[in-house]
């Protein structure tokens, strides 16, 4: 499942109960300080109507995505959190993201096995993107995102999203 034609590693998502603090916790610990939030509240990304908080930053060239879910809207999101007020950060997901046309995405999902590797949360976004978890718990103990971006999306927000270490001018 992972050695895909136009497939690459682009990222590692953690969940957490409080976005903010979190932010403050990966500045504090590992040299992120910034990131790209939004939420996709009302984005008709998802089929379920899972809501989320969601930030970005970029280190080293891997995506780091925090989550928060908002209220109990996205249990996949939410399940691996504890109760209780203390922060909470779980590590949750890896992505690959699918490069080139959407009909490199369309040739990506006809290659999975969905009775082995079961949908769990999917998407898409017009003709901008396109997504879905797949469970693999059983064996890895995380989910995995196949995600795909129109390249002016993709643009967009790579350039919305903060690096580190920053570029040297």
């Amino acid at each position: 499942m992972f050695a895909r034609p136009n497939s690459q590693h682009s990222q590692v998502a953690y969940v957490t109960n409080d976005l903010d603090a979190a932010i403050e916790a990966f500045g504090r610990e590992y040299d992120a300080p910034a990131f790209y939030t939004f939420t996709n509240a009302n984005s008709g990304s998802d089929e379920n109507g899972e809501q989320l908080r969601i930030a970005l930053a970029r280190v080293n060239g891997v995506e780091i995505e925090l989550i928060e879910p908002i209220g109990n809207t996205a249990p996949v999101f939410s399940d691996v959190l504890p109760g209780g007020d203390e922060l909470a950060i779980r590590f949750h997901h890896i992505c690959f993201r699918i490069d080139g046309p959407l009909e490199n995405w369309d040739a990506h999902i006809a290659t999975l096995d969905f009775d082995r590797h079961p949908i769990v949360f999917k998407g898409a976004l017009g003709e901008m993107m396109r997504f879905i978890y797949t469970d693999e718990r059983r064996t890895l103990g995380h989910y995995v995102e196949h995600v795909w971006l129109a390249p002016e999306i993709l643009a967009q927000i790579q350039g919305a999203t903060p690096a580190y270490p920053p570029a040297r001018a």
